[in-house]
């Protein structure tokens, strides 16, 4: 059947679709808002969470019999916290451009909603394999929405794509700019980050009615 088995491949294909931990469960929406003006930044972003989600379950999960109940959140955050500076550290050293960009926000990946919330929902109760599976399924669930959203504001509001310009030369008046078009800068705003999103949410509930809530 392939790499993953049947439950495996359940882990990974829900929060992309009908359990997306953005668009369902409404979580990690800060830097959803925040980081997407960019589409580059949206991809590190994503890429960034899902190295912390997918080894901090496995860590979490292979603790999961010897952490105290007492102690679990705080045994949660240091585990993500010291992969939150391994992958900000990362970053400094190869994109120091881009770690600028996203600066505080990759600090705040300890506080993510999704990433506490698969530690404490999952991880503490699943083995090392399948909390794997989950924290890639999660991250990749998030990551798709951050890179959906941060593809349509750089080229609605830039012209461009991971920086380069794909509209044609607005200085030039090349491309689609020499028939008048104009970028939007209102994209680069967040609140068009949450329209964004929101038009995301309702076309994805609107070919599923079952997600909508009675």
């Amino acid at each position: 059947m392939g790499l993953l088995s049947k439950k495996d491949a359940k882990l990974v294909k829900d929060p992309l679709l009908d359990n997306n931990p953005i668009t369902i469960q409404v979580l990690g929406i800060c830097s959803a808002l925040a980081i997407t003006a960019q589409l580059k930044a949206s991809i590190v972003m994503a890429l960034a969470v899902m190295f912390v989600l997918a080894l901090g379950n496995v860590v979490i999960s292979l603790m999961r019999n010897i952490i105290p109940s007492k102690i679990r959140i705080i045994v949660q955050l240091v585990v993500v916290a010291a992969l939150v500076i391994v992958v900000d550290l990362v970053l400094k050293a190869f994109a120091y451009e881009l770690s600028k960009t996203l600066s505080v926000f990759v600090g705040l990946i300890i506080t993510n909603c999704i990433i506490m919330g698969r530690f404490e929902a999952f991880a503490l109760a699943n083995g090392p394999k399948e909390a794997f599976w989950d924290g890639i399924g999660n991250a990749a669930g998030y990551g798709l929405i951050l890179v959906i959203v941060g593809f349509f504001r750089e080229l609605l509001g830039s012209g461009t794509l991971l920086g380069f310009p794909v509209l044609g030369s607005a200085i030039e008046k090349t491309g689609l700019y020499a028939l008048g078009y104009e970028n939007n800068g209102f994209m680069l705003l967040a609140p068009m980050a949450l329209i964004t999103l929101g038009i995301l949410i309702w076309v994805q509930r609107s070919k599923n009615p079952s997600l909508i809530e009675d």
